[in-house]
């Protein structure tokens, strides 16, 4: 005879038995082959933003869209953002709709399509874009950022379906483009346009930790900033008659990372990296020839700031290293802001989906979660600073942006268990 699923006990379900939600958590656990189906064919369609050199997110919605409907969903609402910049013209956002038992709430899961380029593929096991099964992991761009999360919404939200059963509140998953770049054209449209409310129970599942503990409900200030040094291009082998702007540049940028790194050295522990960061990323081309000493150099920091540390007084201290080079070596550099996010409004770790988040994963996984800070940056720190209250949370190794980014593919079937739980729970 087959055993009963048990679950920890954490208050009471509101409108379903321990019976009914142990149906839904079972068909989960049966949809182990067909989540991985789903997350191999959709990491298979690169979503590249134009920034990076990418056609968009088009092909990917459009796939989305036809599996979504053969899934048996009946309501599916695309609110597309206007972009020249993509051959389709438009940067597309899917939301999938459930209606619940009360509207005065809604559970909204917020996930993104699009994808950061892979890199240099000779460091790749294998092709990013067809995903790879080993030792119960799945490989591939995307599968972490944010292909798991995308995945176990969308089957939570079937197996309820399935069972013919109807969540506490409305729910919309939300699937939006450009989360990578900028969120103008997702996110950030679908404030434009009012999608989101105030009362909106909001979750982003993008990020976490592998034991799935971590609730995030603060981010650090993210700062993009790219470093233009001019000098005087000339022959190399007569460096005196010109300016050599990669010099002048390595030396700026060992000059501002010593300052930096003494000026904002505040440790906070409440988030998993504690301190502010400085890293030097993308390096813009250079002289075409090895004989020609450059006239021009440039590159970019990406700086994550602790809440009490200020973009002002990080411009302040770059442009006063900026001036000693600029005189010792008679070059100018500019120090031009590239993208701003600034940390405003913690989401209150007594917030509404901060309680409903950690009801659901205790009694998935019987542990008790922490809420903290995170280096960000995710969508939900736009979220916050327009006055939404959003946690972040997931179950993954932090394989983002990385080569052969991977998922446990347990970790996505538990996460998928967290949400359809939070479907039926209330806040109260």
């Amino acid at each position: 005879m087959e055993k009963e699923m048990t679950l920890p006990m954490f208050g009471r379900y509101p409108r379903i038995d321990r019976m009914e939600l142990s149906t839904v958590l079972k068909r989960v656990d049966a949809s182990r082959e067909s989540m991985v189906s789903f997350l191999s064919r959709i990491i298979s369609i690169p979503a590249i933003g134009p920034v990076s050199g990418g056609t968009g997110e088009m092909e990917k919605a459009e796939t989305l869209m036809s599996i979504l409907e053969e899934f048996g969903f009946e309501d599916i609402r695309r609110h597309d953002a206007e972009d020249i910049r993509v051959p389709s013209g438009k940067r597309p956002n899917i939301e999938l709709f459930l209606k619940g038992e009360s509207s005065e709430k809604r559970f909204v899961v917020i996930t993104h399509m699009d994808v950061v380029p892979p890199g240099d593929l000779s460091q790749w096991t294998g092709d990013p874009f067809k995903a790879r099964i080993e030792n119960g992991r799945m490989i591939g761009r995307g599968v972490e950022d944010n292909g798991q999360a995308m995945t176990a919404s969308i089957f939570a939200l079937k197996a309820i379906m399935d069972e013919g059963l109807t969540p506490e509140y409305d729910v919309s998953l939300f699937i939006v483009s450009d989360e990578e770049e900028s969120n103008e054209k997702g996110i950030g449209h679908l404030l434009e346009e009012g999608l989101i409310r105030k009362s909106d129970l909001i979750l982003v599942p993008d990020h976490g930790d592998p034991e799935g503990r971590v609730i995030e409900t603060v981010e650090k200030t993210l700062l993009w900033l790219k470093i233009s040094v001019k000098g005087k291009q000339c022959h190399a082998s007569m460096p005196h008659l010109g300016r050599n702007a990669f010099r002048a540049s390595m030396a700026f940028g060992t000059r501002v990372d010593k300052a930096l790194h003494e000026r904002f050295d505040l440790k906070d522990p409440s988030f998993d990296h504690p301190f502010s960061s400085f890293e030097p990323t993308k390096k813009e081309p250079g002289v075409s020839g090895i004989n020609i000493l450059p006239g021009e150099d440039a590159f970019h920091l990406d700086c994550r700031l602790l809440p009490d540390h200020s973009v002002e007084e990080v411009l302040r201290v770059m442009r006063g290293a900026a001036s000693e080079v600029e005189s010792e070596m008679n070059v100018s550099i500019s120090v031009h802001p590239v993208l701003t996010e600034t940390t405003l409004h913690p989401t209150p770790s007594d917030a509404g989906i901060v309680r409903l988040l950690m009801k659901a994963v205790e009694k998935v996984t019987g542990s008790t979660p922490v809420t903290g800070g995170i280096g960000g940056g995710t969508c939900a720190a736009l979220l916050r600073n327009h006055g939404f209250e959003a946690a972040v949370w997931e179950t993954i190794h932090n394989r983002a942006h990385s080569v052969d980014e991977y998922i446990e593919i347990d970790n996505m079937i538990k996460d998928c268990k967290v949400m359809a739980v939070m479907c039926f729970e209330s806040i109260d």
